[in-house]
């Protein structure tokens, strides 16, 4: 099993940043394992945002390129996604994943002004 805890959600103003955590944990993490996160809104299907191998290599949605930025720290299990220019469009809530197989309890994120 793997547990994943999200954090760093909340209410912003369009144009600001908020930064997302993902502390990971369990008896059969492995930091060789693809982490990353997804999001969905309201009335919407479930997105990819952005992924990242154990090295490294990344992958974004076209929507939040040059924008959003993830990052992992494996000594840590910890996954950031690092969220700056915010629209309302992002708004939605935002699930942390290990290997698309083990799911976070999701976390908030508001852009409104």
């Amino acid at each position: 099993q793997v547990q994943l805890v999200e954090s760093g959600g909340g209410l912003v103003q369009p144009g600001g940043s908020l930064r997302l955590s993902c502390a990971a944990s369990g008896r059969v993490f492995s930091i060789s394992v693809i982490m990353g996160w997804y999001r969905q809104a309201p009335g919407k299907e479930r997105e990819l945002v952005a992924d990242i191998t154990s090295s490294g290599s990344t992958n974004y949605a076209d929507s939040v390129k040059g924008r959003f930025t993830i990052s992992r720290d494996n000594a840590k299990k910890i996954v950031y996604l690092q969220m700056n220019s915010l629209k309302p469009e992002d708004t939605a809530v935002y699930y942390c994943h290990y290997a698309r197989v083990y799911w976070g309890q999701g976390t908030q994120v508001t852009v409104s002004s």
